[in-house]
């Protein structure tokens, strides 16, 4: 596990999801599946957008907690996501 936390901090790839002109594309792009009724883009999107969430708000880049706090704040985050994504794709009909 601490192979993929020291790859995604050494790949950057929060400050990439972070950038304005990155999240402004993603937001319109989400609007536009939203107004399509693209269901698997959006709740893609959706998905990406909120494991960014919350990778930036276990704060695992910058070690500013312990590691057990940060990886249950992540752990619990993930889970929360990941059942929330499969609530809409398989549970909820149209």
């Amino acid at each position: 596990m601490r192979e993929i936390i020291d790859f995604l901090i050494n790949a950057q790839v929060v400050e990439f999801l972070t950038d304005p002109r990155v999240m402004f594309a993603a937001g319109a792009l989400f609007l536009l599946s939203i107004a399509l009724k693209w269901r698997i883009v959006a709740i893609s999107l959706f998905a990406v957008a909120a494991l960014v969430a919350v990778a930036h708000y276990s704060k695992l880049a910058e070690g500013k907690a312990a590691m057990d706090t940060n990886m249950l704040v992540f752990a619990i985050g993930s889970f929360l996501v990941i059942v929330v994504v499969i609530y809409f794709l398989f549970i909820r009909g149209d």
